[in-house]
């Protein structure tokens, strides 16, 4: 007899349900989200049937937390059931919409009992990849903690010192470069911008990190922190720099934290195996490397072909067909981070593949529009991806962009 087995998850707690292929229940409880209760599922499993061998399936509405990780452990299959899927399962089992979570762990049991194969169970990957995967997705948070906190930094400054951005915006960096938070720290109001002496400017940029042309840069900073500009009243003036540095406190944090977040993804994933072949595609370096690698893992079983690849990132179309009308539409349920990190990707292998650029302009003279030419781009780049990776190989410029004449023979062939 098979078993298989819901769980309802909660922050404190969680209910358990265990049906058999018929789909009568075979046992049920409520766990503590502790060690103890891991231990109390897993002889409710092992009562049912549960062997090493022949695991008993889990389905749950998340992909993530200690009891999932746990599970895992055990080598069992976790399939983490979409809440909005699991909502419209419910239908089947009670048409009153009544709602609760033995019912809600009843109805995960049974998906995995009538519809596994329509659902992914979680991918088996190493230790080392799932450690990518954390330090990954916390840097690329980090970045946007850093952009939010610069943002809100950059809107206070505009509201009573304009002359401070006017004067640090021509680097690409902006507010977040070294030169610019340093300036701020020291002098955090136009009235004490315009009292810094030319010693002092040739210290802060000396602190900062600057080591070239520091006497231009002194002379340019000099003149323009001392523009005339529109000014609050004094004290309103100087609570409103106050509030500037609690906000640059918050954007430093958020500097560092991406800063060291983003060494220790590089580290990690140069440790991996795949890194090689990972970074062998043109517009893919250590961090963008770690993000791809933290979004599709190291499990080779986990896309049966580059087409499931290819979906999972958005890269690949959707054909909605009803009748006579068949439209052909961008993908917009899809791994966002991936999606993310893909468009970049495309835009910088343009830079550094010429077989990448000839590609792009063929689908703009095709008459594609700038943002569907580079996703076909990241469309081709991520199914090549595949490919060196399942074969082990790394990128060949040659082979992923034939030339014409090449191309033409053989198809001949």
């Amino acid at each position: 007899m098979k078993a298989f087995c819901g769980i309802d998850w909660a922050s404190d707690h969680h209910d358990i349900a265990v049906v058999d292929e018929a789909g009568s229940l075979l046992a049920r409880a409520r766990i503590d989200d502790t060690a103890e209760g891991l231990d109390q599922l897993l002889r409710i499993l092992a009562e049912q049937g549960d062997t090493p061998q022949n695991p008993i399936p889990v389905a749950i509405e998340t992909s993530r937390g200690l009891l999932v990780a746990c599970l895992r452990s055990t080598g069992r299959p976790v399939y983490a059931i979409n809440p909005m899927a699991a909502a419209r399962y419910r239908d089947r089992y009670t048409v009153s919409r009544k709602k609760s979570d033995h019912l809600d762990a009843m109805v995960l049991a049974n998906i995995l009992r009538t519809d596994a194969t329509a659902h992914r169970q979680l991918p088996a990957d190493s230790e080392l990849a799932q450690a990518v995967t954390v330090l990954a997705r916390a840097q690329q948070d980090a970045v946007w903690d850093r952009t939010q906190a610069g943002n809100k930094l950059t809107s206070h400054l505009r509201a009573y010192f304009p002359g401070y951005l006017a004067a640090v915006g021509h680097r690409r960096e902006g507010i977040f470069h070294p030169i610019a938070r340093t300036l701020l720290a020291a002098a955090p109001t136009p009235r004490q911008a315009a009292k810094l002496t030319r010693p002092q400017l040739r210290a802060l940029l000396k602190k900062s990190g600057r080591k070239n042309t520091i006497d231009k840069e002194v002379e340019r900073l000099h003149s323009e922190l001392r523009i005339p500009q529109m000014r609050h009243l004094p004290l309103v003036e100087e609570a409103m720099g106050r509030q500037t540095l609690a906000l640059l406190r918050q954007l430093e944090a958020a500097c560092v934290s991406a800063d060291d977040l983003a060494e220790a993804s590089v580290q990690a994933f140069e440790a991996h195996a795949d890194a090689e072949i990972i970074t062998s595609f043109p517009g893919l370096g250590p961090l963008s490397g770690a993000r791809v690698l933290a979004e599709i893992g190291d499990d080779r079983t986990r896309f049966a072909d580059a087409r499931g690849l290819k979906a999972y990132a958005g890269a690949a179309p959707v054909t909605r067909a009803s009748g006579k009308s068949v439209s052909v539409v961008a993908r917009r349920v899809k791994n966002q981070r991936l999606a993310g990190i893909g468009y970049m990707w495309a835009f910088s292998a343009m830079a550094h593949s010429e077989g990448a650029r000839a590609h792009y302009d063929r689908r703009r003279d095709a008459g594609d529009r700038h943002t569907a030419a580079q996703r076909n781009l990241f469309n081709r780049m991520i199914g090549c991806l595949h490919y060196c990776l399942t074969h082990d190989i790394p990128f060949d410029e040659a082979v992923a962009f034939p030339a014409p004449q090449e191309h033409h023979l053989s198809l001949a062939a």
